[in-house]
């Protein structure tokens, strides 16, 4: 295991790390512990009871936080016609069809979530050995696959953000900034927990959320309570 700096061991004298947090105290205990000069991403990490090996056990989605991430996407739309025009008006940073897979292919990647058309998908599929890896895949259930031009590229400037679970049965999702005020931060949080809960699979059993936490780019993690947040 890779030696943690002398910052990150300091923050982590901190924190209990057999102990689960309140919301609240886990935040601002997040907050004395952030000690990088420069404004650290939060996410939290969902540790979930569902076996991801199963079709029935799979979680993915997107939503949009009630105060974004912090962060500006750029957006690149893949559309031809009326909706490029859409896209343009609402702010995608690049649009385009042919030409834009040709720039991907050269390999052009300047740009953080893919839209699409469904009648572009039969072109932009092509493109999945280079933008799978990634993550970047247009997909409709994340609302990326759409004929609603407009709506998907303002969510996603309004701070839309994607979740699925991976082969461990975690999800990680970005909730703000290390500057964001508490209660923003706080109603991040409970948004997409609230969320994660109303899409538990029928077939998961026992307890759903078997651990949670939160951390900044640079701190150690801070485990939190949810059983305030979320039902079991």
């Amino acid at each position: 295991m890779a030696k943690r700096g002398k910052k990150y061991q300091e923050a982590l004298k901190l924190v209990d790390r057999t102990k689960s947090y309140d919301l609240k105290e886990a935040i601002t205990l997040l907050k004395e512990a952030s000690k990088a000069n420069f404004d650290e991403t939060v996410e939290a990490a969902f540790r979930l009871g569902v076996d991801p090996k199963k079709a029935d056990q799979q979680i993915r989605g997107a939503m949009v936080l009630p105060h974004g991430t912090g962060k500006t996407q750029r957006v690149l739309v893949f559309a031809k016609g009326e909706k490029a025009k859409e896209a343009e008006a609402a702010g995608a940073d690049f649009v385009g069809d042919q030409e834009m897979i040709n720039k991907i292919n050269q390999g052009w990647f300047d740009f953080d979530v893919i839209v699409a058309t469904p009648d572009m998908m039969a072109e932009v599929g092509k493109l999945g050995r280079v933008l799978g890896p990634k993550g970047l895949m247009p997909n409709p259930k994340t609302g990326t696959v759409t004929f609603e031009v407009e709506k998907a590229v303002n969510d996603i400037k309004a701070g839309k953000v994607e979740y699925r679970v991976d082969k461990q049965a975690n999800i990680h999702v970005p909730i703000g900034k290390i500057s964001f005020d508490d209660a923003k931060l706080i109603e991040n949080f409970v948004a997409i927990t609230e969320t994660l809960v109303k899409v538990k699979p029928q077939a998961s059993k026992g307890i759903y959320m078997r651990n949670v936490s939160i951390t900044s780019t640079m701190g150690p993690g801070v485990k939190v309570d949810v059983s305030e947040h979320a039902r079991r």
